[in-house]
């Protein structure tokens, strides 16, 4: 019965996929948003080693609103902002949570409470979860609203919820908050900092709220002063209604938000979330899951594999997020406003992190929305000083990282299938960005040291080998997408300066001095050891192998590096929750022994990821992690940045479905968790002796078809040239 409801709803909304339409599989309730909610117990100062910083509430598909319990502070209740994975205090706006009884002291900062929060159910766009001795909450979404709906038991006779204003998960200095009637309420409050005091996000988030029931009591507080007034301004603020439970135990709450105003807030309320019913709200955010979800269909697996499928491709799906109104206003990055014209802005990029992973998964499967990030990313450099941005959140480049990754990330985006903006823009801004120092995305250089980069060819290690990337990135770009031999050319030899950094006597990458000596071994290694970013030559890997001696000496290197799989970032192996590390198990590609990638990725899935809370290696950094999973699991990895194709290993499903634009289907068959070595290999029914596949071999679609065995095939795919740009 539940089946055919289900296939029902999914009629009655066009939008919904083809796949979920069809089949009436609920991929939504598949997810499991705990995963990643907690570190592995080492304490609060190594989370940014072992938790996935991942909240289990609800939210739309790249949406503008995150509800949700904050991994920060998380007794302070449901808050209204909140990026996935992202390793920094941050966000978690007026957050509100539902009391017993009626408000006796002031909640002050609201981190005194208790909740002790129960789940009951944590899916795709729906959390439900018990509190203070069985008040029951459900939160569900739209794109720009939150919704809520609190059981109270039957012995309550007084109820109250609270809504904070002057506080966050940092330290905010801007907060105010109004009861406008009865039930319902507005305010703004700023965003306070990211990574740090040091690193203020300037922004401002407007919030308008209201509840279905009539308060018997209302009210405001400042630090420790419960008070009648009807509002408050400044840190340590908020709002509180009481209800009268005594007979109605329901009581269901919505908001708003808006970072443009408090005019566009209601707007928001007013288009979205018009009513009070709860469950077709909730039933419509999980149709608008499955709409991205049933993208790629996987069959033939656990039910515990396949749950972490899912939920990692949630996650790879929940940012970036639009940042635009439904009348199109958004703040830029230069403080003002502005307005779309026939696409949605977007904002948080994490981009050091998502343009190895999540950028590559967004083009394929929702190639429109990942055009527009592209478009919203070349409009937020134009208005912040006319380079781009490393790593924004709302309308702030917080600078944080380092590279140029977002060169790359433009370049990811077209090269798997996302062109639809003008990519002469595109490359002006990437050139600006790498040719003239001094360019700044807001107060940021969007090229640290980039003056002696291109006089010396060099600077330091970890940079110097993110800008290489980046390089290559600009001129394959040029390439592909304008036919410019000539910037394609230059470009390609600018890729070539990682050699600068290559120490003969130690057979290693490493850091010079301005003069040309040589620094320290592991100097200037940004979050992983020079073991980990000697590898970072993704586009030229035949031309590192080669250079220490060929295929034999890379091995033994490689085996070494993986002998353990979970270092921290001072470690000198393999870090399976760090970026730099994320395409490195390709590697033995490279050097003719594919049985060991397709050994390893297994072992890394198996040993590093759980259906659990704990079960991320690291921090999922708005997707980065959970698109390296889903990509490791259907068996192809883009590790070539701007060149759309893919490093093979071995899909884990007996059957894959991935749907992809312009109604085209790849179906990959023969999977197996067990089974991980390739031992014959056919697209199309044509027989395929090759560990690289180029994209363009799916641009129709079609079929690869794996068989798999048990032991090693140290014949398949071994003497196939792999792709490298020397």
């Amino acid at each position: 019965m539940r089946r055919k409801l289900l296939a029902v709803y999914a009629a009655a909304f066009t939008w919904a996929s083809f796949s979920y339409a069809q089949t009436g599989i609920n991929y939504a309730d598949k997810v499991n948003t705990l995963i990643g909610n907690e570190g592995k117990g080492h304490g609060v100062n190594e989370r940014y080693l072992e938790a996935g910083y991942t909240f289990p509430g609800a939210l739309y598909p790249m949406g503008l609103v995150q509800f949700t319990p904050t991994f920060f502070e998380a007794d302070r209740g449901f808050v209204v902002n909140q990026l996935s994975g992202a390793g920094c205090d941050h966000m978690g706006n007026f957050p509100l949570l539902p009391l017993h009884g009626e408000l006796k002291e002031s909640p002050k900062g609201m981190t005194g409470f208790k909740p002790g929060y129960k789940v009951q159910k944590a899916v795709a766009g729906y959390y439900s979860v018990n509190l203070f001795d069985n008040i029951q909450a459900g939160l569900t979404v739209t794109k720009r609203t939150g919704m809520a709906q609190f059981t109270y038991p039957a012995k309550d006779k007084r109820a109250t919820v609270v809504i904070g204003s002057g506080t966050n998960a940092t330290k905010l200095s801007e907060a105010y908050i109004k009861i406008t009637g009865p039930g319902m309420c507005e305010g703004y409050a700023d965003g306070g900092s990211f990574c740090g005091p040091e690193q203020p996000v300037n922004y401002r988030v407007y919030f308008v709220a209201q509840f279905d029931a009539a308060p018997v009591a209302s009210g405001t507080w400042k630090d420790d002063k419960i008070s009648a007034e009807k509002s408050a301004s400044g840190p340590g603020t908020g709002a509180y209604f009481t209800f009268n439970v005594s007979a109605k135990k329901v009581i269901r709450y919505k908001f708003a938000i808006s970072y443009v105003s408090l005019a566009n807030a209601k707007l928001n309320l007013k288009a979205e979330n018009t009513g009070w019913d709860f469950i077709t709200t909730k039933n419509k955010a999980q149709a608008a899951w499955n709409k991205y979800l049933g993208k790629i269909e996987v069959s033939g697996g656990s039910a515990d594999l396949t749950t972490q499928f899912y939920t990692h491709l949630y996650h790879a799906l929940a940012h970036p997020n639009i940042s635009n109104d439904v009348n199109g206003e958004y703040i830029g990055a230069d403080y003002k406003v502005h307005k779309t014209k026939g696409y949605d802005n977007y904002t948080s990029y994490s981009n050091w992190d998502t343009y190895r992973t999540q950028i590559q998964l967004m083009a394929l499967l929702a190639p429109k929305e990942a055009s527009d990030v592209v478009k919203s990313t070349i409009n937020f450099a134009n208005a912040s000083g006319g380079g781009l941005p490393r790593w924004v959140m709302a309308s702030t480049e917080t600078g944080i990282m380092q590279g140029d990754p977002t060169s790359i990330v433009i370049a990811n985006a077209y090269a798997f299938g996302a062109t639809d903006f003008d990519a002469k823009e595109a490359l002006t801004v990437m050139r600006r960005g790498a040719e003239v120092p001094g360019t700044k995305s807001q107060d940021r250089l969007t090229r640290p040291q980039l003056e002696q980069y291109l006089e010396k060819g060099y600077c330091d290690a970890s940079r110097n080998l993110e800008y290489t990337s980046a390089d290559f990135a600009i001129g394959k770009f040029a390439l592909d997408a304008l036919g410019d031999k000539a910037t394609y050319n230059k470009y390609l030899e600018r890729s070539r300066w990682w050699k600068n950094l290559y120490d003969p006597s130690t057979k290693w990458l490493r850091s010079r001095n301005a003069d040309g000596s040589w620094k320290g071994q592991n100097d200037d290694m940004r979050e992983a050891s020079y073991k980990s970013y000697f590898w970072m030559v993704p586009y030229n890997l035949r031309g590192i192998i080669d250079t220490i001696g060929g295929n034999e000496a890379a091995d033994q290197r490689l085996d070494e590096y993986f002998s353990k799989l979970n270092a921290n970032y001072h470690e000198e192996w393999f870090a399976a929750g760090n970026e730099p590390d994320f395409q490195v198990p390709w590697t033995y590609n490279w050097i003719g022994k594919p049985w060991k990638t397709q050994a390893l990725i297994r072992r890394i899935v198996k040993e590093q990821y759980t259906n659990r809370p704990m079960g991320l290696p690291g921090n999922d950094d708005l997707g980065a992690m959970g698109a390296w999973y889903v990509f490791a699991n259907i068996g192809l990895f883009p590790v070539v940045p701007a060149y759309g194709g893919f490093s093979v290993n071995s899909p884990a499903f007996p059957l894959i479905k991935i749907h992809l634009k312009g109604g085209k289907t790849l179906t990959i068959k023969g999977g197996s968790e067990e089974k991980p070595y390739v031992a014959v290999l056919k697209i199309n029914n044509k027989s395929w002796n090759n560990p690289w596949i180029p994209l363009s071999e799916f641009k129709n679609g079609g079929t690869m078809t794996f068989t798999l065995t048990e032991q090693p095939d140290k014949k398949w795919g071994i003497t196939a040239e792999q792709p490298s740009f020397k």
